[in-house]
């Protein structure tokens, strides 16, 4: 009898409890509810802010409509007529400090990049964070190279690798490897092209990497369109490779493909004239056939005396 009037009064202890600990459940659901709808505000004024930040830390999603891993460069983009590219967050793409070639005219075609010094394996990185666009393979250009768009509005193409080591679509950070150097493609010896790009218009990338001081040339860099028309028609007048010996040339067409070997700047004094090399001929040959010495060539082409000429070279002399 004793046991059953313990269990009883052990059953409604509990049944207490269980509705004290609901009861005391519910008013902190209701004392909370009024936090939650301010939190709830806090945060959506919180995510919003987060949206403004990354629209403007993110403006590669206002210059472009569309995300292509086919098309290696845009055509038909609407380019703005200013904008500022935020050149903070970098990393250099290679320790090498040796630019091979320049941006501009080269053998009366546009080299629409950089070519720097790297040898078979040497770690290429991204330039800045972003998202891998193009993996691809051209033998007669490019070889194997990479595309990435980066936040900053910029486009990057790496080209000439030995081995990929990303994939398209793949997000990247600055500084993440994204290859290996090699000599793939058109090219006549080890090295990196390096091409900075927006809306498909290629910038020289000397207008924001600085590579014998492994640096950026300022914390920002704002891009002209009409500024870019004017530097577009005065290479397009200087575009050609035919020499005839005075120093003038017939037009031709662009090219992207990449040789290892330094070549002449995109301006030249109107006196300067310019020898097309022939097989087989050194810069000793060339020299004496312009009546100039072989450091004044080396000088004014920006190469060194043991460089291997390449027929149809452009060389600069004056």
């Amino acid at each position: 009898m004793n046991f059953l009037k313990n269990l009883k009064a052990t059953a409604f202890l509990s049944i207490m409890m269980l509705t004290t600990t609901s009861a005391v459940g519910q008013d902190l659901l209701a004392r909370q509810a009024p936090v939650d709808r301010k939190m709830k505000a806090v945060d959506s004024i919180a995510l919003n802010r987060l949206i403004e930040q990354e629209m403007f830390e993110n403006p590669a999603g206002d210059l472009y409509d569309e995300w292509d891993n086919e098309l290696t460069h845009y055509q038909g983009i609407a380019i703005p007529d200013e904008t500022t590219i935020d050149l903070r967050g970098f990393c250099m793409p290679t320790e090498s400090r040796v630019v091979t070639s320049n941006f501009g005219a080269r053998w009366g075609r546009q080299h629409k990049g950089l070519d720097v010094k790297v040898y078979i394996g040497d770690t290429i990185r991204a330039a800045f964070s972003g998202k891998v666009r193009i993996v691809k393979y051209e033998p007669r250009g490019y070889g194997k190279y990479v595309v990435i768009r980066h936040y900053n509005g910029l486009e990057t193409y790496y080209g000439h690798m030995s081995a990929w080591l990303v994939n398209e679509n793949d997000e990247v950070k600055a500084g993440d490897p994204i290859g290996l150097g090699g000599n793939t493609g058109r090219s006549t010896g080890s090295h990196l092209h390096f091409e900075t790009r927006i809306c498909g218009i290629a910038l020289n990338p000397a207008l924001m990497f600085d590579f014998r001081n492994q640096d950026v040339t300022g914390d920002f860099y704002t891009f002209h369109r009409s500024k870019y028309a004017a530097e577009s028609a005065l290479a397009t007048r200087l575009r050609g490779v035919e020499n005839n010996g005075n120093g003038r040339f017939e037009g031709d067409a662009d090219d992207d493909s990449e040789m290892a070997i330094a070549a002449p700047s995109v301006s030249f004094a109107p006196e300067t004239h310019f020898h097309k090399v022939k097989k087989g001929e050194t810069l000793q040959a060339v020299a004496r056939k312009c009546h100039t010495t072989v450091d004044a060539l080396c000088r004014l082409n920006h190469i060194g005396k043991n460089i291997r000429l390449m027929p149809g070279q452009i060389l600069k002399y004056n």
